[in-house]
């Protein structure tokens, strides 16, 4: 029996709702999508916020319009889940009411509450070493960089006592939409081990790591599976949506477990390589690491019997759409990129650009880096410049890559998924950078609502468990790295790696302590 369900994948700058359909031994059918954006707010100090109510407007506004563009009646739809941005700080009250805007995963602001708990006492790599001890024990991974969520919560505590007085529940994006929906607070474990305060062994919130770094517990939600079912939609939510009442509402993930389920990484060894807005390499695994010198660390998945060893890197698609707007390319399609880069030699006839527009994770933590053109001559033209942007991008992943399977083995060919993974050269650039076949999954933009949307088939009792969802990805093509093209790319890669290290006194002299920008809406 086949069924029709909507997943939202609620992205940094905007939302893709979508429609499927799935049943049991097919492929996950996609029928048809919406997408509105909402606004991304850069504040002074490394503030980044968004306002919650934009999020659920704009989930509105997209599940009307594909009902009516679809045709399809809203008793139709049987189910909706979500695979959302995550590490987010949203302070709700009782009722679920935000009480101050959202604050970002992208924002930078808590570094004093960080330094206060992790750059005292004992340290290596200026870290205290008993407290990233105990973080790599109890969660397998570790808060190691101001970014992480608890640092942003304890900042509202040290600077909006009234509001963290008032508060509830600490919850995340999609915490805060699927309490909108179904009145129910509950966390998914993949967003919990995004908090690092999750005890991975015992399924629990961590006493012992909220006593170490101040959080107080009665904000913590109560935890749940991804494809568990959470609750249904409320009379006022189903009329402010344009579904029927009683539809249920399904747990989901975040984007970087759901790009593994969707991608269909779900055994051992399977490596998605992700380019969106952020990007990230990602390795399914069967045991809990954590390699501290790279910022790599495993994180609970959709799948309780796995974990995903993640990699990130905060801007990688963002970049290529950077440079698209400033060299006045804003309205260019991934079809049109390929046609306008397609002919510039491999190396960018030795243009190298770093994709650290927004600071940097792995495989070094550092706020203060920035992207960068290294090697300009007078010859260079815009179609440089933007594959550049594409092969600095990729290049960063193999450096991922490469710190990746230091530690675990992996298959030989990696799939890729988001935006970046529509166009056929950035696919083929990909796998001459990583020398790997390179897999394209069918509709790679949709792969995190893909995995939504199959973990709905495991609620529903369509599929026996989250393994099977491997059975309904489907590959839409295989590039095979062409090999001089590669011998280009290795002779590049360790001046590409150099550039940080011999711009980080400038990037800290720089970006460390002045002034920033004023308020910019993206």
């Amino acid at each position: 029996m086949s069924r029709k369900v909507i997943a939202y994948d609620v992205g940094t700058t905007g939302i893709k709702t979508c429609l499927f359909e799935i049943a049991a031994g097919e492929n996950i059918r996609f029928l048809g999508s919406e997408v509105a954006d909402y606004t991304l707010r850069m504040l002074g100090g490394g503030a980044v916020e968004q306002d919650p109510e934009e999020w659920w407007e704009a989930m509105g506004q997209t599940t009307r319009r594909l009902l009516e563009h679809s045709g399809t009646a809203r008793e139709e739809i049987q189910g909706i889940s979500f695979c959302s941005q995550m590490q987010n700080v949203v302070m709700v009250d009782e009722q679920g009411r935000a009480l101050r805007p959202c604050i970002s995963w992208m924002d930078t602001r808590a570094d004093f509450q960080f330094s206060r708990c992790m750059n005292t006492g004992l340290r290596v790599e200026g870290l205290n070493i008993f407290k990233v001890l105990k973080f790599l024990r109890i969660t397998g991974a570790g808060s190691f960089g101001s970014k992480d969520p608890v640092w942003k919560y304890l900042w509202v505590r040290d600077n909006e006592p009234e509001i963290f007085q008032g508060a509830y529940k600490w919850l995340d994006a999609k915490e805060y939409l699927t309490c909108r929906a179904s009145g129910v607070m509950k966390a998914s474990r993949d967003v919990a081990g995004a908090t690092f305060l999750y005890d991975v062994k015992r399924d629990c919130w961590s006493r012992e790591l909220c006593k170490m770094t101040g959080v107080e517990m009665r904000h913590l939600p109560e935890l749940c599976g991804s494809a568990d079912r959470v609750g249904a939609l409320l009379p006022r939510a189903a009329e402010e949506l344009g579904l029927a009442e009683g539809t249920p509402v399904f747990a989901g993930g975040t984007d970087v477990s759901l790009c593994q389920v969707g991608g269909g990484c779900l055994e051992p060894g399977d490596v998605n390589v992700y380019s969106g807005t952020s990007g990230w390499v990602e390795t399914t695994v069967d045991r809990l690491h954590t390699d501290i010198g790279n910022l790599i660390g495993t994180l609970p998945g959709a799948d309780p019997a796995t974990y995903n060893y993640v990699a990130e890197v905060d801007t990688s698609g963002k970049c290529m759409e950077w440079v698209k707007d400033r060299i006045d390319l804003p309205d260019m399609s991934y079809g049109e990129l390929d046609e306008y880069i397609r002919d510039v030699p491999a190396g960018s006839g030795g243009v190298i650009f770093s994709p650290w527009m927004n600071g940097n994770r792995c495989p070094f933590e550092d706020a203060n880096a920035r992207g960068m053109f290294f090697n300009l001559d007078l010859n260079v033209r815009g179609r440089e410049l933007v594959r550049a942007v594409v092969e600095g991008a990729c290049l960063h992943m193999r450096w991922l890559l490469e710190a990746s399977v230091a530690t675990f083995k992996t298959r030989p060919a990696v799939r890729f998924t988001g935006g970046s993974a529509i166009s056929p050269v950035i696919c083929q650039v990909l796998a001459d950078v990583l020398n790997r076949p390179v897999e394209a999954v069918e509709n790679p933009r949709l792969a995190g609502a893909t995995g939504a949307a199959a973990l709905m088939a495991v609620g529903f009792g369509i599929l026996p468990d989250i393994k099977a969802i491997k059975t309904m990805i489907r590959v839409r093509a295989v590039y095979q790295p062409n090999p001089q093209n590669a011998e280009v790319y290795n002779r590049i890669f360790p001046v590409f790696k150099a550039l940080y290290k011999n711009n980080k006194k400038a990037y800290a002299a720089l970006n460390g302590a002045g002034p920033r920008k004023q308020e910019e809406k993206i």
